[in-house]
């Protein structure tokens, strides 16, 4: 599929299926930088980017105010019960990718079905 062609939600899809295709490694800080220089470009560019993704994840999942960025609030989501002070696993590491991606994939759908 040519890029140009794919609404925002389709190209972030392809990027979920193979990150590492995209960054060469498919890690939550790697995905994380890929997904906020994603939204930088497309806001620059006149698109939405991820404009109102943390504020729907604080409404939607989390259920109370926080001050911490939308991928903090994801692996709180995935790893309610994780020490904030430590590292990742890599089965940790999996399971915030995965959180990660099916919450970005609701979003987006929820956005273009109330467009």
């Amino acid at each position: 599929m040519d890029p140009e062609n794919l609404t925002e939600r389709e190209y972030l899809l392809q990027f979920a299926a193979r990150p590492g295709m995209f960054i060469g490694f498919a890690t939550v800080r790697g995905v994380t930088c890929f997904l906020n220089g994603y939204d930088y470009a497309a806001r620059r560019s006149g698109g939405r980017g991820l404009d109102g993704f943390r504020e729907w994840l604080l409404t939607n999942h989390l259920r109370r105010e926080s001050n911490l960025v939308w991928w903090a609030v994801i692996t709180q989501i995935a790893l309610p019960e994780r020490d904030a002070d430590t590292g990742l696993d890599p089965e940790q590491e999996i399971r915030v990718l995965e959180v990660m991606f099916d919450l970005l994939d609701r979003f987006l759908a929820e956005r273009e079905s109330a467009a």
